[in-house]
């Protein structure tokens, strides 16, 4: 490689890397988390899961209980499984009886909880887990410019991770064995960035590669629409299978008995390992109803094994099918396959836990990054004015991206003591928390005190956190395993192991005096 070529490669990789550090440490700190998104769910509210990736009970239980208190009559209605939670949720679609009251022709969605069958809204029954999950995204940011931002973080890390390998390409090898902790501070940083970068670089290729995809498709697709669709975005969607068919409403009441649950009990007959996602009704209670059963094989059994079966209620016949067994489509393949490369959760517990350490490997190389910046700036040619500069901008950089270890630990403590947790309590507490503590350790100028104290504080924020579960809720560490309640307990196992693992680096892995070499004192 020619030296032009070298440094074009390592200045795009520089300056690419620090422009988006902060916003791909929120995204890749908070991605972590959200591998657990369920867990954590089910951990705060202290309910266990009886069934894991599908609608779990009897669907005609549940259309009889929504029967007692709305008017199913011609509407579609719609059950839809999706998160490990106890929650389904529910759409019922407008009455088209021309009989039909105006409370009946309006659309209606909400939350059913399958245990106590309460019901709650989005912003009602939204938590931690959500939050997080949201946050990963920069959700937070009105919509669409905090997806956009987090795509076109997504996508500059793509450049990032590919311009890092090229840059160290002739020496990868070399370089990956290669550590020299008694070093000068920017050797043992270069070291670290480099052989944790290696090591994490498929992951980090996937996750730049589906996050991109999924956070611009609307700016990629819109040539598609405008050219190949002349701008009909339903037309696209049709073709993409995101649509459902359309049944004509007869307006003649079905006189056979509705019995959903004959139906699944087939299907899982003849598909074995079919798990059920989706029930839509087309219809409801008018002879030409129609039900549409959706889901796919468990991923030990087949990994892009999607399938529905649309039934004709009033005589049991199908409609319509895909039968998951045979061989998918291309457009099957690339819509889910994206989807399991990203969530991570086709192979369960196991490759949760492998990516969600490599997440946090993953913020150690963009911590890595951000101090090899500042340390190769910090030299005696380079002006005073922009040395401090330098330091500033790497102070508030740190300060921003360590603090979300404690004030992440303490809101599940502060989640767990809460008379009532929504969207707004949320907002109101891990925002100006995290706000405070960036503010803090900025005005300490000090990035080894920054790194130390916020390592030793979620330490001991994390170990806290199944101790306050214990005490608000009763599900301490053997209670949780007795009953086989496996979210709860993996999230305190995960917060424990993360905290011992933190004071133990700030106790006994941390070189103070080196550190203290760079401080970020202007």
């Amino acid at each position: 490689m020619g030296n032009r070529i070298y440094n074009i490669l390592f200045h795009t990789h520089t300056v690419s890397g620090i422009v988006i550090s902060v916003a791909l440490y929120v995204i890749f700190f908070t991605g972590s988390f959200s591998f657990f998104r369920d867990e954590i769910a089910n951990w705060q509210r202290g309910h266990s899961v009886t069934q894991e990736d599908a609608i779990s009970g009897s669907i005609n239980g549940y259309l009889d209980h929504l029967s007692e208190e709305y008017n199913l009559y011609g509407r579609d209605v719609e059950l839809r499984h999706y998160y490990n939670e106890r929650n389904i949720a529910v759409n019922l679609g407008a009455s088209q009886d021309s009989l039909a009251s105006e409370d009946d022709k309006s659309r209606i969605f909400f939350y059913l909880d399958t245990v106590d069958k309460t019901k709650g809204d989005y912003v009602g029954d939204y938590h931690l887990g959500e939050f997080l999950y949201r946050l990963h995204f920069l959700d937070q940011i009105p919509y669409p410019y905090g997806r956009y931002l987090a795509g076109l973080v997504a996508f500059f890390f793509l450049f990032a991770i590919i311009t890092g390998i090229l840059v160290h390409w002739d020496k990868i090898i070399s370089n990956f064995y290669t550590f020299r902790p008694w070093a000068k501070i920017k050797t043992i940083w270069t070291d670290a960035h480099t052989a944790l970068g290696v090591i994490g670089f498929p992951f980090q290729f996937v996750y730049a590669v589906t996050g991109a995809f999924f956070l611009l498709k609307g700016i990629l697709m819109l040539p598609i629409v405008v050219g190949l669709y002349d701008g009909d975005q339903n037309k696209l969607y049709e073709d993409l299978e995101y649509n459902h068919p359309v049944y004509e409403f007869q307006n003649e009441k079905l006189e056979n008995t509705i019995d959903i649950d004959a139906m699944v009990h087939q299907m899982k007959e003849e598909w074995p390992d079919f798990r059920v996602t989706e029930t839509h009704i087309f219809n409801y209670g008018d002879k030409n109803m129609h039900a549409s059963i959706s889901g796919y094989l468990g991923y030990g059994t087949k990994l892009n094994g999607l399938g529905y079966r649309i039934y004709k209620v009033a005589d049991g016949s199908i409609a319509q099918e895909k039968v998951p067994t045979t061989n998918n489509s291309y457009l099957d393949g690339v819509k889910n396959m994206m989807f399991r490369l990203h969530f991570g959760d086709y192979a369960g517990y196991g490759l949760r836990v492998i990516s969600f350490i490599l997440g946090l490997v993953s913020c150690f190389v963009i911590l890595s990054g951000i101090m090899i910046w500042l340390v190769a700036r910090d030299k005696k040619n380079v002006p005073e004015r922009r040395r401090r500069f330098n330091k500033q901008v790497a102070n508030w950089y740190m300060a921003i991206c360590l603090t979300l270890l404690p004030v992440t630990a303490l809101e599940f403590i502060i989640v767990k003591f809460a008379t009532h947790v929504d969207r707004a309590f949320l907002y109101q507490t891990y925002f100006p928390i995290w706000l405070v503590a960036t503010v803090f350790f900025i005005i300490k100028k000090n990035i080894a005190f920054t790194n130390k104290w916020t390592l030793i504080s979620g330490g001991i924020l994390g170990i806290l956190v199944p101790i306050a579960n214990g005490v608000a809720s009763g599900n301490w560490f053997w209670v949780a395993y007795q009953k086989g309640y496996q979210h709860i307990l993996l999230v305190d196992l995960l917060w424990l192991i993360l905290g011992i693992i933190s004071l133990w680096i700030a106790f006994f892995k941390l070189k103070t005096k080196k550190s203290e070499l760079i401080p970020a004192k202007g």
